[in-house]
């Protein structure tokens, strides 16, 4: 029998994509890799990633505070706290602060593994032939080129991929 625990605010490790963060919450081991959990803080109006589609995993978003947008196929979804948004694998999205204040979803990944993607790009921050290899391995597929239009379109930022001094 597993032992029941309990993950408080602060646990986790955390990394900050420049104005997108993950912080670690529940770990695949953990589950029998059924799923795992993240803690995703968003900026202002900022864009968590291009247009991007899951081969092998659905995500569940949950609102905590602020206000999620999110491009689900061609649907624009803006959600408050206390809504989940369900991002099905074989679907195009992205994901994004559509307010003025803080964001904060908690994302849970099935099955689980896709956490540890954040994990190698936050690794590799800033090696854009990396960043492939990894894309490659967790078979997701990544439209950096839809980038800019999302930005003019939702009023968004996105950080630039280099390395922070």
């Amino acid at each position: 029998m597993k032992k029941s625990i309990a993950i408080k605010a602060e646990e986790g490790d955390k990394f900050d994509f420049g104005g997108f963060g993950v912080q670690w919450k529940i770990e695949g081991p953990a589950t029998g890799e059924r799923f795992s959990v993240v803690h995703h803080p968003l900026a202002p109006r900022a864009l968590a990633a291009p247009l991007h589609y899951h081969h092998n995993e659905d995500e569940y978003s949950y609102v905590i505070e602020g206000k999620l947008g999110a491009l689900l196929g061609d649907e624009v979804v803006i959600a408050e706290p206390g809504t989940w948004v369900f991002k099905p694998r074989g679907q195009w999205h992205t994901f994004w602060n559509a307010g003025d204040a803080p964001c904060q979803i908690i994302e849970i990944i099935s099955p689980a593994g896709f956490e540890n993607f954040f994990r190698e790009v936050a690794a590799a921050w800033g090696d854009m032939n990396r960043f492939a290899e990894i894309n490659k391995k967790y078979n997701l597929d990544m439209d950096f080129g839809s980038v800019p239009d999302l930005c003019k379109r939702f009023g968004l930022t996105f950080p630039t991929l280099e390395k922070q001094s």
